[in-house]
């Protein structure tokens, strides 16, 4: 993924986070949450594929993500150790996040994130569970909890996966990996192509640069983008269906970047683009 070490992340986060006016609690939060995705993906190692590799070729040549849900390889103690770890965190910083439901905080390792739990929120299925019963805020903290528990997974299989993608022939608006949705884009300056980001696995696939990642608008009247005074940012919007996707405005190919890191350092654009009206679009599932 990157060759940028931890101390050097989290040196990154602590200065430029508080250049960009990121409140001190907020910088906190995700220092400790990429540590334990930092520690958990140490315990994981080399993910352990669940389907045979004559069965992945063989999803690559039909142009399927490579990965479904009965095909999570999945530990499941370290699992239930994540998420207990995450939801430590959530509610240490319920003056940032608000309060967490009774129900999470108070959730047995394993209780919560049970195999339906997992292979429904990986299909974008709503998780049968009692937060479901529960308000728009709590059923967005189930889904904050899951997809920071399952990340460090996700990441460790696309890591073994990534070579068998096709990126060509397969430019489409989901994950190749995963089947998950970009939440990020970027330039690529040697070729000029554009590329997505999964917001699940940090999976970079190739894509069309006039052409809506959500809704696969292709109308350039209805497609337009913004960029930031330094230029090097860009905010991709579309007015069909109103959502947007941040993007790097430059990389080259020999170039570092850190995806949870850009993230949280352009939280600033996220504000700006709901403020115009904008929704985020890999959020709707």
């Amino acid at each position: 993924m990157t060759d940028i070490t931890e101390e050097e992340i989290l040196r990154r986060l602590e200065e430029e986070g508080k250049e960009k006016g990121l409140h001190p609690r907020l910088l906190e939060f995700y220092h400790r949450l990429f540590n334990i995705e930092a520690r958990a993906r140490q315990r994981i190692g080399r993910a352990r594929l669940k389907i045979k590799k004559e069965a992945i070729r063989e999803r690559a040549k039909r142009n399927l993500p490579l990965v479904g849900s009965n095909e999570l390889a999945l530990d499941w103690p370290i699992l239930r150790q994540i998420s207990a770890d995450i939801i430590a965190a959530f509610s240490d910083y319920s003056d940032v996040f608000g309060e967490l439901p009774l129900s999470l905080r108070e959730a047995r390792p394993g209780s919560l994130l049970t195999s339906k739990v997992v292979r429904a929120w990986f299909k974008g299925a709503k998780p049968p569970s009692n937060i479901a019963a529960g308000d728009a805020d709590d059923y967005l903290f189930l889904e904050a909890i899951i997809q920071a528990t399952l990340r460090p997974f996700l990441i460790c299989q696309a890591q073994e996966l990534i070579s068998l993608v096709d990126q060509e022939n397969w430019r489409r608006k989901s994950c190749p990996v995963c089947g998950g949705q970009a939440d990020f884009a970027f330039i690529d300056t040697e070729r000029g192509s554009r590329w997505l980001v999964c917001s699940r696995c940090d999976t970079e696939w190739l894509f069309q640069r006039l052409q809506c990642p959500y809704c696969d608008n292709q109308n350039q009247d209805e497609l337009s983008y913004f960029t930031d005074e330094e230029g090097a940012y860009r905010l991709y919007v579309c007015q069909h269906c109103h959502n947007y996707i941040k993007a790097l405005s430059s990389r080259s190919s020999d170039s570092k970047v850190v995806w949870p890191l850009e993230r949280v350092l352009t939280l600033g654009i996220d504000r700006q683009a709901q403020d115009m009206g904008y929704t985020h679009g890999h959020q709707e599932t």
